[in-house]
């Protein structure tokens, strides 16, 4: 980056706000910024690529213009505004979460994706003198709900917007920088596979820590590699890792003691699988999961519990003896991870010191003070606090929203030294450890017990390593019968994370993009999606450019295409234009036909978000709320948005009272009527109502207390918070829509009934 006289160094001010140098990668991301590129920066957990997000903000604030800094979850826009306000000034930062605004006018705003995505649909005047948009986190575009929105926004932008785009590392970065490359115009990818902190290989057999390797490497990766600085890429074009990457060495061998251990635990369960089995069931098999390689199935063949396998509470004691805590240990079940707390606890163990305990239940008060005595004994606030008070805790989608975040805070103030967690705490908020313990390498997906894949275990160990804190991180997975040390090293040494689109069109997106476009330019839009450039890559063709909204028709756009997104989308405008959210102007001299437009019910059917926006749309047009109480249009609401897991199932056959049972008749003949014309349109049918959660939003709203409606409904305090909050959304967006119509009004009561006790104080989660 060169430098004029009248030019100062924006980089070089930029790193004296730092106490520690910048690492080789963050310097060619942020001149690369500094020169006018946009930029792709793909590294490791806690490698630090938020520094080059920064550094955008930078040069924004710098030159008098806006900055958007977008994160997937509220916790993240919480965390990132407190951040930017500490360094620029609370006048200078905005927030806005949907539930929140703060200063929504500031030159520096934080907010969710969403939150952009809407204002580029509705061409918000908030938009003007935008000069850099920073997607932190943007391999959620991969999420198989949220992650069109990544695509909608990268493509609707304004293509004189430049783009920070911040992901973890996969294994097609290549591929997907060239795709920002042809739909923004000039973009740079960078990538660094080195970790901050090195990373040690374990596995916990019996009562030992062994190493997983013969020679267990420091695992550090390539130096920083740009992928793509062209201003429109083509295959034959852009650099190929192998040519820019140095050569890696061979592969260390297992450690020979785990092959041993393996070879002499599978004789022992072979033996015992001989053994007759009689009436009383002994010598019975156990029924397991998983490929068997990492432990499942395959001693799902034999017998009892291997000897080698250890108990939590051991893994603990010998983890804090070597100095190896805190410590994040992954359970892939919230069951699992309480269970594993209470324990430890009923096992005595203490983690904590008199000081951190009175700095832990300091945190506590914070946390729950806006929360009643009642709220407090139904939430069992006595027993979580004492495993809390002791350094012990659980992190998982169950568990009351601020429950979460004092967790987070006392974890990463090194007070909490053990924490249980799901796998969500990986693609969570910023928490790493010492030490990540996986207990097993086999998962429910959703469908079925599977192996963890090879991205799955590098995003769940990357949490290891505190940077500026520890000189190196542990992975350590826990034995299971069954567990080949081969295949564990596999695992760790493989780095494969293929980033794939989830983006597909909806009938919220269609009457948008054709509001905001028109369906020619719309359809040219959705052929630059990354599916669509994936797709086209496959068999070899050119992608389709443009930069943005104002994109032209693109390359290649001609028979060798599959169109599927764009045969999506005209579908769905068929189905839309037979229900009247469409319509045509009137065509031509020549007979030609006109262009479809958007009608008053499609301008409100513009303001619904969700699976079943159409659904809704549909139903409000049709009066099938009207006339219901808050607590009735909660019951059905709740039906809209709630999804219950495959183990939530509850045998409920109708809504709590008559007219929210007749509403919900009548929003069933409203999916069916949807369903008929849509299949007319070769459009797959929408998941069922599912009415789960409709006795729990009614009693909520009619004012029951907490501990009633969890004793009443056997909900979770995080699924009630996550899923009342889904349906005040939904109100919301209905009052949004619906303008000054007869729901307006009664959506914002319900709104406001909801909102109160652990609801409010989870607001701004």
């Amino acid at each position: 980056m060169s430098v004029t006289p009248d030019q100062p160094d924006r980089l070089a001010e930029f790193r004296s706000r730092y106490a520690f140098p910048l690492d080789d990668y963050q310097v060619t991301a942020c001149a690369a910024l500094a020169a006018g590129s946009g930029v792709l920066v793909a590294a490791p957990t806690g490698a630090g690529k938020t520094v080059v997000g920064e550094f955008a903000v930078h040069l924004a604030h710098a030159a008098g213009r806006k900055c958007f800094y977008t994160t997937p979850i509220k916790a993240l826009s919480n965390q990132k505004f407190h951040d930017l306000a500490a360094a620029y000034g609370a006048d200078q930062v905005g927030l806005l979460t949907g539930d929140q605004t703060v200063n929504g006018e500031a030159p520096i705003v934080v907010m969710t994706t969403e939150v952009l995505r809407n204002m580029i649909y509705a061409q918000s005047p908030t938009l003007a003198g935008l000069d850099s948009v920073v997607l932190d986190e943007v391999h959620y575009l991969a999420d198989r709900f949220r992650g069109p929105v990544w695509e909608e926004v990268i493509l609707g932008l304004d293509p004189a917007v430049r783009l920070v785009a911040l992901s973890a590392t996969v294994s097609n970065v290549e591929e997907f920088g060239e795709w920002l490359a042809a739909v923004r115009g000039r973009m740079e990818t960078i990538v660094s596979e080195r970790r901050p902190v090195p990373l040690f290989q374990h596995v916990y057999a019996g009562r030992r820590l062994y190493d997983l390797y013969e020679r267990n490497p420091v695992i550090l990766g390539p130096s920083p590699v740009i992928l793509s600085e062209a201003k429109d890429p083509s295959p034959d074009k852009a650099k190929r890792p192998s040519e820019t990457a140095p050569p890696q060495p061979p592969p260390p061998r297992v450690n020979p003691e785990l092959l041993q251990l393996a070879k002499q635990e599978s004789r022992a369960l072979r033996d015992d699988s001989r053994r007759p089995r009689g009436r009383s069931g002994r010598g019975k098999r156990q029924v397991t999961f998983g490929s068997g390689q990492f432990g499942g199935a395959a001693h799902g063949r034999f017998g009892a519990r291997s000897h080698l396998a250890p108990r939590r509470t051991d893994i603990v004691t010998s983890l804090d003896r070597a100095g190896l805590l805190p410590a994040i240990f992954f359970i892939f079940s919230r069951q699992g991870c309480d269970q594993a707390v209470r324990r430890l606890v009923a096992d005595e163990v203490w983690l904590t010191t008199g000081t951190e305990r009175g700095a832990l239940f300091e945190i506590a008060r914070q946390a729950t003070d806006g929360l009643s005595e009642d709220d407090l004994d139904a939430l069992r606030y006595d027993d979580w606090l004492e495993a809390f008070g002791r350094g012990l805790a659980a992190h998982h989608a169950g568990l009351l929203p601020v429950f979460k975040q004092a967790v987070e805070e006392a974890f990463s103030r090194g007070l909490v030294k053990v924490v249980f967690a799901t796998e969500t705490l990986a693609l969570g908020i910023n928490m790493p450890a010492k030490t990540v313990v996986l207990e097993r390498l086999v998962k429910y997906n959703g469908e079925h017990h599977a192996d963890i894949t090879a991205g799955e275990y590098t995003q769940l160990t990357g949490r290891a390593g505190r940077r500026g804190i520890d000189v190196e991180g542990h992975a350590v997975v826990a034995w299971a019968p069954g567990l080949d040390p081969r295949a564990v090293a596999g695992l760790a040494a493989r780095r494969t994370y293929p980033l794939r689109s989830a983006f597909n069109p909806t009938a919220n997106m269609a009457v948008n993009l054709i509001g905001s476009l028109g369906a020619k330019r719309a359809r040219r839009l959705l052929e630059q999606s990354f599916a669509q450039f994936h797709a086209d890559r496959a068999r070899g063709l050119p992608p389709a450019s443009g930069g943005g909204s104002g994109a032209g028709p693109g390359v290649g756009s001609g028979a060798g295409r599959s169109h599927v997104l764009v045969d999506r989308f005209d579908r769905i405008c068929g189905v839309l234009e037979a229900l009247g959210y469409l319509e045509r102007s009137e065509g031509g001299p020549d007979g030609a036909p006109g262009r479809l437009v958007v009608t008053p019910a499609g301008q409100m059917l513009a303001r619904i978000y969700g699976e079943q926006d159409l659904v809704v749309a549909e139903a409000v047009r049709a009066g099938v709320f009207a006339g219901l109480t808050s607590p009735q249009l909660a019951a059905v609401f709740s039906t809209l948005v709630y999804e219950a897991r495959a183990f939530d199932r509850r045998p409920l056959t109708r809504l709590p009272d008559r007219a929210s049972d007749r509403a919900l008749a009548a929003l069933r003949r409203t999916v069916r009527d949807v369903a008929l014309v849509e299949r007319d349109f070769r459009l797959d049918p929408r998941p069922p109502l599912d009415i789960g959660f409709a006795d729990a939003a009614y009693r909520w709203a009619d004012g029951a207390t907490l501990g009633e409606v969890l004793e009443v409904t056997g909900t979770t305090a995080g699924d009630f918070v996550r899923w009342i909050r889904q349906t005040m959304d939904l109100a919301g967006q209905i009052a949004d829509a619906d303008k000054t119509g007869p729901l307006a009004q009664p959506c914002r009561t319900l709104v406001q009934a909801l909102r109160r006790g652990v609801v409010e104080v989870s607001a701004d989660d």
